[in-house]
């Protein structure tokens, strides 16, 4: 897979919908995600109890991944503000959300991360943090691990592979070396030590339109060229599948790919994976503080289905039982062992 970079998208959200809708009929061999669901009796799919807030801090990131689909980088400048974490503080400490999932873009270039980390831990909410490994190589940013250790953050790292060639191929050259550098400090700081209990767990994703192998096998690869080649521990590996989504779906389409890659993830749908997908148990906060279903449907701008849709209205009534708003996306999702922000649901 070759991407051109771009410092941003060139397909907007409503652009990307049209497509995964299918306005212009180009790809009637798909069909609508809906349709399978209703074939498998889980449609309309509702999402149950919300036990988990997935807050995207922002855009702006250190690197620019081809196959990204919040299309972050460098030249964003999203960002979520500190009047808007307070928000989703509010609405965490007034229900039984008690874990908070911070992504990005790369969070820790929001200068709010620290006290929103620090407040969450004080309410006794369970922080995880999504880090992009290089990050941690920059001086601005050395003190991070001790700082995360210090209020036991679960880290959850990006690793596209465990050689240079594939990973430098998806996010840049010197990438794989950098994220080496910074897996070693982390275990340095205690991360990856069972003694310890300090989580660092890894994620995997495709370097092309293919689905993910099943994710117990990659991680047994993963631990052990990890260990015998650079002396690297960590606890898990999740393996995420390509969305068709930002960036890989503008590669999707530009390759004349896009039709193959939907056709593979419709029929590899598996209906215990669609039953036990994330957007079922979680709400995605934006940047720009809007509520949306998971972070892919934030992407495509697909705000949740409930008035109110804004974390400074937060009602937790309305989000438990709602239903949750489909397209042919959420086919990554569903297929084969399944693809959630905590890697495969059907195992």
């Amino acid at each position: 897979m070759n991407i051109e970079k771009k410092a941003n998208p060139s397909l907007s959200s409503a652009e990307q919908i049209k497509i995964l809708s299918n306005h212009e009929r180009k790809y009637n061999s798909i069909p609508e995600f809906q349709k399978k669901l209703s074939e498998t009796h889980l449609y309309p799919l509702n999402s149950t109890k919300v036990e988990l807030m997935q807050v995207n801090t922002g855009k702006l990131c250190n690197q620019e991944c081809i196959h990204c689909h919040v299309d972050a980088g460098p030249q964003r400048e999203e960002i979520m503000t500190r009047e808007t974490m307070q928000h989703c503080l509010d609405a965490m400490n007034k229900t039984v959300i008690r874990e908070v999932d911070i992504t990005g873009g790369a969070p820790e270039m929001n200068p709010y991360l620290k006290w929103f980390v620090e407040e969450c831990s004080r309410s006794g909410i369970k922080v995880m943090v999504r880090c992009n490994l290089t990050i941690l190589t920059l001086e601005k940013y050395a003190d991070l691990p001790a700082f995360y250790a210090s209020h036991d953050v679960h880290l959850v790292c990006s690793l596209p592979c465990y050689s240079a060639v594939n990973t430098d191929l998806v996010r840049g050259d010197g990438v794989f070396k950098k994220s080496i550098r910074a897996l070693k400090i982390l275990n340095m700081a205690g991360y990856g030590n069972t003694e310890k209990n300090l989580v660092l767990d890894l994620v995997y994703n495709p370097s092309g339109a293919f689905l993910p192998e099943p994710q117990k096998c990659l991680e047994n690869q993963f631990r052990k060229i990890l260990l015998d080649k650079f002396g690297i521990r960590f606890n898990s590996l999740y393996a995420l599948t390509n969305m068709p989504v930002g960036r890989f779906l503008e590669y999707l389409t530009g390759s004349g790919s896009y039709e193959e890659y939907m056709s593979r993830l419709c029929n590899a749908y598996n209906p215990s994976a669609a039953e036990k997908a994330m957007c079922r148990n979680m709400i995605s906060v934006g940047w720009d503080g809007y509520l949306y279903d998971c972070d892919f449907n934030q992407m495509l701008d697909l705000k949740i289905n409930t008035e109110d849709n804004h974390i400074s209205r937060f009602n937790a009534k309305s989000l438990d039982m709602r239903e949750i708003i489909l397209n042919r996306h959420c086919f990554g999702c569903a297929a084969g062992a399944g693809s959630s922000c905590g890697g495969a649901t059907d195992l």
